[in-house]
């Protein structure tokens, strides 16, 4: 037997008008393809092809179906090899696996439990007084209970213990909670098992749906104080982070139909839009999406529109969401909505109308990235236009159609003046992974340490040893820089206190750690996520960054110190920043700015000041480890 997702897979990528294109002469006619049917011989054009929803039907005959029934009764295959057919020519791999009609899927229990989680979480919202401050949030979000009803919300109880007794009621054991991530098993000092909690505690519910809408996970958000703000089940059997999107069961076809798929950033933008009738939208799971979200979205649709925050972090998960939408032939359109305002805002305020005149209004991806640097004049001088081509080029590279790719190394020929042969061959060579970011990038404001130099190889860092103060003192003694002192005491927080980890990967790119066995520690770690082991993280380190690892474990910090250190560094992050747009505007010549453009550079600069003494010099606390 063939598992009922890979027959999806297939269903998705086929091209039914390609596909029986080999078959019947077709012509395209309004949003459909006709000729004449191959089934009762005719020869007008009754037969008709709808690439939207992949199928045919005959108008003559009745003869109907989809691209594999199309194969079964043409080629005289049964379903089995009609899907392998399809597959091959949709390039998804198609393997069977051994059918045992006494066993039902091993993932079963996964999902049925799943269900019943969220069938608790929903009742809990609306029937317990403890829920109130869920409701009470949700009324400011302006979604009514017909909203939340539609999409499934609820809330996790501060008593976690009671989705625990009530899921052994109805027969699912302690190992299937865990499995199922809705329990999860804390580890206590120097790794001795401290007992099982629930995952999910004082948290707004939003059910994570697979492609045939059966829950799989759920991510949290927190009612009150608490990190981090989201939650996310762990990856299991039924769940992949990488390769799931919110909302995608409710999109697929609105998507087809529609011939458009939106993306957001988050839970609520996408109940927004959905809600007020904008169907086809869908959340990734973090904030860029991932290759595997990437395939799936230009399955449904070559029409992306990205609708991400117009802050740096927004631009930056733009921009490489839309590296990875156009390595799968997708077109990507970037919307801008007014300053201050998220899908979620707008759309509350301006409903399904305003946001389809933005829509209308969008901008391609590559337009919208030269719009950035014209307006921070990094096409005025070689040195800066050097480096914003140094941000074109790579989006040139990672689009896999060759008709864009023409058309955008046109577009940067035109805007820098260099040659489009040459801008192609420079985007034709390889780029070797130890060269990511040697050259200095675009440092407009929205580029989050745009202007900062390449990471460094310092090698082994030292570690704090027992009693040893924290501080300026004690990071002169090991030699390290401020940048690399603070990023190591980001990086030793969240490997010790992992409840900040989803929290700070939300704010902090990964590029943004200089120092590069802490960079590699970072990336791993987000990836692996909060519940991975230590271990776990060392096994995909190679021997010198895990000394590292091993020197950022050797002294245990309580959680108030992690929490201040985190604190510090964001600071530190944030600062940096400021002062690289300031030693920007610092350098732009005089002679090659108007009076008014002047005064507003001058304007900026001043408030840039203003938020650099705001923040302050950031301090790290001192504690002894007696």
């Amino acid at each position: 037997m063939i598992p009922n997702e890979t027959v999806e897979r297939v269903r998705d990528a086929a091209d039914a008008v390609e596909i029986i294109g080999e078959q019947v002469k077709l012509r395209r006619v309004g949003t459909s393809f006709r000729g004449p049917c191959p089934f009762h011989g005719g020869k007008n054009p009754n037969f008709s092809v709808n690439p939207k929803t992949n199928a045919y039907h005959c108008f003559k005959c009745g003869e109907s179906g989809d691209v594999f029934s199309f194969v079964q009764k043409r080629l005289g295959l049964d379903f089995v090899e009609a899907v392998k057919y399809v597959g091959a020519r949709a390039g998804v791999d198609v393997v069977e696996v051994e059918s045992r009609r006494e066993e039902k899927d091993s993932r079963e229990p996964l999902w049925e439990i799943s269900a019943a989680a969220a069938e608790f979480f929903t009742r809990a919202l609306w029937t317990e007084d403890a829920s109130a401050p869920a409701r009470e949030y949700l009324a400011t979000r302006k979604l009514s209970r017909e909203v939340a009803d539609r999409f499934g919300i609820g809330f996790a109880p501060w008593e976690g213990e009671r989705l625990r007794d009530h899921l052994t009621t109805l027969g699912f054991t302690e190992a299937q909670q865990l499995e199922a991530g809705l329990l999860v098993r804390r580890e206590g000092e120097n790794g001795a098992d401290a007992g099982i909690r629930p995952r999910f505690r004082g948290r707004l519910m939003f059910p994570i749906h697979d492609a045939q809408g059966r829950t799989i996970a759920f991510g949290g958000r927190v009612i009150g104080k608490g990190e981090p703000k989201y939650l996310n089940s762990p990856e299991s059997p039924i769940f992949t982070k990488g390769r799931s999107l919110y909302n995608l069961h409710r999109a697929k076809p609105a998507a087809r139909r529609d011939e458009r798929v939106l993306v957001v950033e988050g839970y609520f933008d996408a109940v927004r839009l959905a809600a007020s009738g904008v169907e086809p939208v869908v959340a990734p799971l973090g904030t860029a999406l991932t290759e595997g979200q990437a395939e799936i979205l230009a399955r449904l649709s070559k029409t992306v529109f990205l609708l991400y925050d117009s802050d740096q972090a927004g631009l930056k998960a733009t921009f490489r969401s839309a590296d990875e939408l156009l390595r799968h032939g997708a077109s990507v359109q970037v919307v801008t909505l007014p300053d201050g305002d998220d899908p979620d805002t707008y759309v509350a305020r301006h409903g399904a109308e305003g946001l389809e005149r933005h829509l209308a209004s969008a901008i391609d991806v590559f337009e919208r990235k030269i719009q950035i640097l014209e307006r921070g004049g990094w096409f005025a001088d070689l040195r800066r236009k050097r480096k914003a081509l140094d941000r074109l080029i790579p989006t040139i590279r990672a689009t896999s159609d060759s008709l864009t790719r023409d058309m955008y190394l046109g577009r940067a020929s035109e805007v820098s003046g260099v040659s489009r042969e040459l801008l192609a061959r420079e985007a034709a060579e390889e780029v070797k992974p130890q060269a990511r970011g040697s050259r200095g990038p675009v440092s407009d404001p929205r580029f989050r340490d745009a202007d900062s130099p390449p990471p460094r190889w310092d090698g082994e860092l030292g570690s704090h040893g027992p009693g040893r103060q924290r501080g300026t003192q004690d990071r002169r003694r090991q030699g390290l820089s401020a940048d690399e002192s603070s990023e190591r005491r980001l990086l030793r927080a969240l490997l010790q206190h992992r409840n900040f980890l989803e929290g700070v990967a939300e704010r902090v790119d990964t590029d943004a750690i200089r120092t590069l066995p802490l960079r590699s520690i970072y990336e791993v770690l987000v990836a692996a996520g909060p519940d991975a082991s230590i271990e776990a993280v060392a096994a995909q380190l190679d021997a010198e960054v895990t000394r590292t690892l091993d020197g950022l474990m050797t002294d245990a910090v309580p959680e108030a110190i992690a929490a201040a250190d985190i604190d510090s560094a964001l600071a530190t992050f944030a600062a940096r920043s400021i002062r690289a747009r300031i030693d920007e505007i610092d350098r732009m010549p005089k002679a090659e700015t108007t009076g008014d453009e002047y005064k507003q550079l001058m304007a900026e600069k001043r408030t840039l000041n203003a938020q650099l003494n705001a923040i302050g010099k950031p301090s790290f606390p001192t504690y002894s480890t007696d």
